[in-house]
């Protein structure tokens, strides 16, 4: 690793520590030529991803759309931030983990619901409306219904 006071090549490091839950590692390196001390962090490198829209339209996978969707689906619930944006790191890691470089946004959606399924019934509703554009009060219950029975299923596993 060049340092970057005396741009010498040849340095050593003295400390490694993980940073990022786990996503980046953080090096403390040390100048073999001036003695000089740095920092270095190394961390995987992503393959853009590209959304296909409904409509055919691309884009780039923007994960704060999933983070602020799942937070407006948890509007004045009980539920830390914290909880929030580590739901948000699991479907996105599930999206990365596919190793497609395009995803349908569809395909997201229905991520984004089965995770929010067993993670807050209110927000999984809340979001499920907007996401299936439900028409009528008839197509909200048929969802309340199918959520009451996946409830059931785990109740008696």
């Amino acid at each position: 690793m060049k340092c970057p006071y005396c741009k010498q090549n040849d340095s050593r490091v003295i400390d490694s520590r993980s940073a990022d839950d786990g996503a980046t590692i953080r090096r403390r390196r040390e100048c073999t030529s001036c003695g000089r001390r740095f920092t270095t962090y190394e961390v995987v490198e992503r393959q853009p991803l590209m959304v296909v829209k409904n409509d055919g339209r691309r884009e780039v996978f923007k994960r704060e759309k999933i983070l602020n969707g799942i937070i407006r689906a948890c509007d004045k619930r009980d539920i830390s931030l914290e909880s929030i944006t580590s739901l948000t790191n699991d479907i996105e890691r599930d999206i990365r983990n596919t190793m497609e470089q395009e995803v349908p946004a569809s395909e997201i959606g229905k991520l984004v619901m089965s995770k929010l399924k067993n993670f807050d019934e209110v927000a999984y509703i809340r979001f499920a409306s907007v996401y299936r554009k439900f028409a009528d009060i008839s197509s909200f219950m048929e969802e309340l219904q199918e959520l009451q029975a996946h409830k059931e299923q785990e109740k008696d596993k």
